[in-house]
């Protein structure tokens, strides 16, 4: 593994932890040239997943962008790296479950939207604003009416 600061190609790791329920690897190493730290993730590597988007274009499914679009809807929430990490290590396992390797965006999005209330209703809001393309203030209040009833419905269920 090359350090990421130098390019020194002599790293050591320091510790390492199994992470997303055995699906992966954590490793914090430091260079030993230059004693810059750094982490790196070690997964199983699957067949490689293609996402139809609405246009019928297809494209390589990528957790990196996912995980941004995930990030952009949760600034300034209190959802760490850790509990985005392990949503789209749900979404991803769920996708690969399906034993199809073509998978409609649409798909990708309302998985994500089923487990994002539980980390943050504020970011389940922002990536549905953006997911759900809402034209006008009446569509946001239908899914934040939504929100309401889900969760009056959880309450009554408690």
């Amino acid at each position: 593994m090359k350090c990421g600061q130098c390019n020194g190609e002599d790293t050591k790791v320091i510790e390492s932890r199994d992470v997303s329920e055995g699906e992966a690897v954590r490793r914090r190493r430091a260079c030993v040239m230059c004693g810059y730290r750094f982490t790196t993730y070690e997964r199983l590597e699957r067949p490689q997943l293609v996402v139809v988007k609405n246009d019928g274009t297809r494209q390589l499914f990528s957790r990196t962008k996912l995980l941004a679009g995930l990030y952009r809807a949760c600034e300034k929430t209190p959802v760490t790296s850790i509990q985005l990490e392990q949503l789209v290590n749900d979404v991803e396992q769920q996708l690969y479950a399906c034993a199809d390797t073509e998978v409609p965006s649409g798909k990708i999005g309302e998985l994500v939207m089923e487990g994002l209330p539980a980390l943050s209703e504020v970011a389940y809001v922002r990536f549905a604003s953006v997911y759900r393309r809402f034209k006008d203030i009446a569509s946001f209040e239908r899914e934040l009416s939504q929100i309401r009833q889900r969760k009056a419905g959880d309450t009554v269920n408690a």
